[in-house]
């Protein structure tokens, strides 16, 4: 009896040894990223971060940009990474500039205005695509535990997500939601 006639493996019609293919990418498969801490992202000052640093705290993740109308969120952002800070919460700040192109500058000019401009002392790592095919990866991972109203894409800057102490999201919020707004998220999730 003739056995069932197969499809080609991808390999097989690449014309590359499975193998060789194997082994480049066999550990991406094997691992599954679950939580906030499987991440790493590059600070401003190009130093790679492991966000594993973050774990056990709560966390609120935002894509940032110097030239948007929203950017006076950076105070607000602020007051709540100083209001529960010594409770475990750790604001994460990451520019983008996918919107208008309302953050180009370099990551020295974009630590400086936030600085200068808003006392932000929460971390900020280095400009990223947050949509598409160049996306972070953490911002991929994001997207996908929590979509938005018209989909998982992020539509504008001051997208916000909570992560809780288990690394695991617990929310996303519109980039219109003021960052007041969300201190009873915040206070749930640091009581967890």
């Amino acid at each position: 009896m003739q056995p069932f006639p197969r499809n080609p493996t991808h390999n097989e019609v690449a014309g590359t040894r499975p193998a060789l293919a194997a082994s480049c990418d066999l550990p991406d498969r094997r691992r599954t990223v679950t939580t906030l801490s499987d991440f790493s992202a590059t600070t401003l000052t190009g130093q790679e971060q492991p966000l594993s640093e973050y774990e056990g705290d709560v966390v609120l993740v935002v894509n940032t940009a110097s030239r948007c109308g929203f950017t006076p969120q950076l105070a607000g952002l602020e007051r709540l990474q100083e209001t529960y800070g010594a409770r475990g919460l750790r604001v994460l700040g990451f520019p983008c500039n996918q919107f208008g192109s309302q953050e180009p500058g370099t990551e020295d000019e974009i630590g400086e205005f936030c600085q200068k401009n808003y006392g932000v002392t929460f971390p900020m790592f280095a400009k990223v695509d947050v949509n598409g095919r160049d996306a972070h990866p953490v911002w991929k991972w994001l997207r996908s535990q929590r979509g938005g109203l018209i989909g998982d894409k992020i539509r504008w800057n001051f997208t916000k997500f909570l992560v809780g102490r288990d690394g695991r999201v617990l929310g996303r919020y519109a980039p219109n939601t003021d960052p007041a707004s969300i201190a009873d998220d915040i206070e749930k999730a640091l009581e967890a």
